[in-house]
Formats: structure tokens, C-alpha cells, sequence
């Protein structure tokens, strides 16, 4: 039996690479001569290092950066074995995982600490870059990260404002005669998890706001901002790219990346997916084996599994999918090539303690699925 195994990160929990052996282990417990392909992957948020950067013997690069609320801190990104194309993986500037909860407040965190990575990269030659939207903590519009690069944001009197959502009220003007040179012949592109747009009832604010730490007032207030922010661009730039989908993405790094650099915004999972070959693996396999921490209706927008499954469709290859939480609402995922889905969690539990016993969850849960699929 050949089985592709190729989950995400279990966010908070396990990473892709965790997850995938996790479920290996359980597999060859059940069917020891399966040959197993491991390709964790992303869609763009979380573990887009390791998807991209291990399989391609790419290297690590350690950079000291501001964090969501400008403490410094290390954060990596990679470049790819060409020596030319840097990762970044924004959260590991600017993401929820560098806050505490008490600490998450979209009104003030700020993403200057990715504008910092994507700096390194260009001090060592990088000329193309790879930027990975997704696990945010801010929703500053990617002012922070194009403030890093020499971008100035004033108000009235001709002074600079704050960073954070918050102070974007505050934008009159903006000026990019400092940006930096070399962003003009970098080929950049950015990776986006999701294809909502800037602002609006489908927008970065209110739908992911409050998973950063934003009230229903303060999620209205920072739209509002936000659609301010896209006029003062419009005005400046001439440019109108606030509804291209991933212009949402990361609290509004993407219409930051869309605006700025001029560069594409694409399907995280796509990108990663044309990367790593993966078709080549699939449409040689008798089973798919894909999963993440949550299937929601979220799922359905560009997701990992959905990513995976259009292409195992194709090949007549049936697809399982395991997750911590499998929510209501997700029938049209079957339609989209998924096989079944099943939870690893099997009785009432708190979150903390599934996390902690997530390995033997997930062990527990594959071992099931192999015996069923050995009768």
C-alpha cells in the first residue's frame, strides 16, 4: 500500500512535521510494509518553513526582530536551496504565537518586525521572496512591515502616527521615497491562507479580529480605519486592490504586499503544493492521509485540505482527514473530493488536555481508520 501522508500543523499543538509522523507511526502499526511518502505541508500560515525549506534543502536564517508589540526577539525564515528565495513566515514576527492572551490587541500590535525579516533577506541577496500570510496577531494593514523598510506614515501636522490599527485613524499622507530601492526588482509573492478582502463584513477586522483580541466596538472602529487607510493609498498610489482576495490576509499584509510591492497574492496551499510536486506523489498512491486542528466552513476557502483533495480527485485517490475538531456545516467538503472525516477526539475533553495528549489522540485515531481499512 502506498499512503501519502501530508497533514498541516495542528495550530497550538503539533506541528505538520509532528503530525505527520504521528500518524506514520500508527499506520505501520497496522499495515508494516505500507510505503509512506511524508510531505507536511501548509497553506500558507503556520509551518510554511519547514513545508518548503527541509524538503528543498533550503537553510534557516536567524534575524533579531520586533515582535507583535515591539519587544525584540529571534525569529527565523529560510532561503531555498537556489540561494536566491527567501521564506517568511510572518508569524514568526508577528504572530499570535509570540503573544500572550492578555497581550493580544489589534489596536496596538504591529507587523514592523516582518518588515524586518523580509529587510534581512535583502541585505543578503535574496531576490525573490516567498511571504507567508496566515497566524497573525496584527491588523495594522501592514503598515508596520512597510514602516520597517522605510515607508513613512503621517497625520495632519506632518508627524509620524503610531504603530497598530489603532493609529491609522491618524493617516493624512504617506511617503515612500525611502522605501527600499531593491523591493523594486525583487520578485515577490504573497502566500495567503485565505481570499477574503481588506475591509468589509467579509474583511480582515471583523472576521478575524476577535481571535486577535478585538471587541465588537473596536473590530467596527478598526474597518473603519482600514477602509481610511485604503483611500489615503488609492489617493497616493493610484492604486485600488483592497477587494483582491488575500487583501484580507494577515490583518491586511496582504493588500500591504498588493499595494506596495505590486506582487501577486496567491493560494498559500497552491504555491506549496507546485513546490513540493505533490501530484507526482498522489496520483501514485492508494490512500491520501491529510488533517489540521480544526475543520470548520473555513475549510472550504483555500485550505489545506481542500488543496489536496482537488488533486486526488482527479487521480481517483480517496482522501481521509483527521482533525481535533470537526465542527457542523461541512458537507460540501465531500463534495470536493474528501473520503471522511473524523475527529481524534472520541469522549468530552478540555482543550488543554487534548492538546497535551494530541500525539496519542492522533495515533489512536490513524490505528482505527488502518484496522477498518484492513477488514
Amino acid at each position: 500500500m502506498n499512503i501519502v501522508v501530508a497533514p498541516d500543523a495542528f495550530k497550538e499543538c503539533l506541528s505538520a512535521k509532528k503530525a505527520a509522523e504521528n500518524i506514520s507511526v500508527a499506520i505501520k502499526k497496522i499495515f508494516p510494509d505500507a510505503h509512506i511518502s511524508e510531505i507536511p505541508i501548509s497553506d500558507g500560515g503556520e509551518g510554511l518553513l519547514e513545508a518548503l525549506i527541509i524538503p528543498t534543502g533550503g537553510k534557516f536564517i536567524t534575524a533579531i526582530v520586533k515582535d507583535p508589540l515591539l519587544r525584540n526577539i529571534e525569529a527565523s525564515y529560510g532561503i531555498l536551496n537556489d540561494g536566491m528565495t527567501a521564506v517568511i513566515e510572518m508569524a514568526k514576527a508577528s504572530g499570535l504565537e509570540l503573544l500572550q492572551e492578555s497581550e493580544m490587541n489589534p489596536l496596538r500590535t504591529s507587523t514592523f518586525g516582518t518588515g524586518q525579516l523580509i529587510k534581512d533577506a535583502l541585505d543578503r541577496g535574496c531576490t525573490k521572496m516567498i511571504i507567508g500570510l496566515g497566524g497573525s496577531a496584527t491588523n495594522d494593514g501592514g503598515m508596520g512591515m512597510i514602516r520597517a523598510l522605510g515607508g513613512k506614515f503621517l497625520d495632519k501636522n506632518n508627524k509620524a502616527i503610531g504603530e497598530g490599527g489603532d493609529a491609522l485613524r491618524l493617516l493624512h499622507r504617506i511617503d515612500i521615497s525611502n522605501l527600499d530601492k531593491r523591493l523594486a526588482t525583487c520578485e515577490i509573492v504573497g502566500a495567503c491562507d485565505v481570499t477574503n478582502p481588506l475591509t468589509g463584513i467579509e474583511g480582515a477586522s471583523l472576521v478575524f479580529g476577535s481571535q486577535k483580541g478585538g471587541t465588537a466596538k473596536e473590530l467596527l472602529d478598526l474597518d473603519k480605519n482600514l477602509a481610511h487607510y485604503t483611500r489615503i493609498i488609492q489617493s497616493y498610489l493610484n492604486i485600488d486592490v483592497a477587494y483582491t482576495p488575500g487583501a484580507g490576509a494577515a490583518g491586511g499584509v496582504g493588500f500591504a504586499i498588493a499595494a506596495f510591492f505590486k506582487a501577486p497574492l496567491q493560494s498559500g496551499i497552491s504555491l506549496i503544493l507546485d513546490y513540493l510536486n505533490l501530484e507526482k506523489h498522489i496520483k501514485n498512491a492508494d490512500l491520501v492521509i491529510t488533517g489540521e486542528g480544526k475543520i470548520d466552513s473555513q475549510t472550504l476557502y483555500g485550505k489545506t485540505i481542500i488543496g489536496l483533495s482537488k488533486i486526488a480527485r482527479k487521480h481517483n485517490v480517496p482522501v481521509i482527514v483527521i482533525a481535533g475538531t470537526v465542527e457542523n456545516n461541512i458537507e460540501k467538503i465531500y463534495t470536493l473530493g474528501v473520503t471522511a472525516v473524523f475527529s481524534i477526539v472520541t469522549q468530552p475533553m478540555k482543550l488543554e488536555e487534548s492538546i497535551k495528549k494530541a500525539p496519542v489522540l492522533i495515533q489512536n485515531c490513524v490505528t482505527n481508520i488502518m484496522k477498518l481499512l484492513k477488514i
